[in-house]
This record gives C-alpha cells, structure tokens and sequence, in this order.
C-alpha cells in the first residue's frame, strides 16, 4: 500500500484547518508537490479534476503516513468516502486514488489523492492550481 497522499485543500499546512493538524500529528510532511490536473472551487472547498494536458498542474504537499491504514480511513470519511476508496459509488463527490507527484526537487513519488468525480463548470477553476480557501 502507498504509504504517502498528495493534499492540495484543507489539510495543507497553509490552511490550518483542524483535520490538516489531525494528519500533521499522523504523519511526516515531505514537502511542497505537484500533479497534474486542474483544480476547481466546488464550494468553500476545491475539487481536483484528472487532465491530460502536462501544462494542467496542481500544487499542494506530499505526507507520509506513519499508518496507511488508519489514517486513510478517517481521510476518507473526511472526504465523503464512507464506503472506503475502492467501493467509491458513482454518488460520491471524490475517489481515492494512486497517481504521481511531482515534488520539489524533482523526484516523482507514487500517493494517493482524492479526484472530484462530479461535474464542474469551467468558470470555477483556479488557473494557478493553488489553494488558497
């Protein structure tokens, strides 16, 4: 199992969201990363969307789990995933996924990220693919 997830909304450090604390205190920050996608305002929360154009980038930050298991499943409640990732219905907002990161200094790493599955209009995308709340 991929010990490390890619956040890019409320659990990034620059947030200071209660459940962002809740996964520093479960796991390691390994740093500033990027995947490719876009990245939509769904609400007071943003949306990942998969994209197929390498210029497509989403920033955010790579942790490493001290415990998979346990961690992923309290971040899948958190993101609406009740079920857990791999029984993901199609009524749920996000899946969980493996894909890869990009970080910092250039070195790809494999992570799990949480891909919005609903539609979005175009007009609700953050062109810089930064979360900023």
């Amino acid at each position: 199992m991929t010990p490390s997830i890619f956040v890019y909304g409320s659990l990034t450090t620059a947030l200071a969201h209660p459940m962002g604390d809740r996964l520093r205190r479960e796991a390691l920050l390994i740093g500033a990363a990027s995947v490719q996608g876009r990245l939509y305002r769904v609400s007071w929360y943003p949306g990942l969307k998969m994209s197929d154009d390498a210029r497509d980038v989403v920033h955010g930050e790579v942790y490493r789990l001290t415990d998979p298991v346990a961690s992923l499943a309290w971040l899948d409640e958190y993101e609406g995933i009740a079920r857990g990732a791999l029984s993901a219905g199609e009524t749920d907002e996000y899946i969980r996924a493996e894909t890869l990161a990009r970080i910092g200094g250039g070195e790809v790493l494999a992570v799990w990220i949480y891909w919005y599955q609903r539609p979005l209009d175009e007009a609700a995308r953050v062109l810089d693919g930064v979360w900023r709340g």
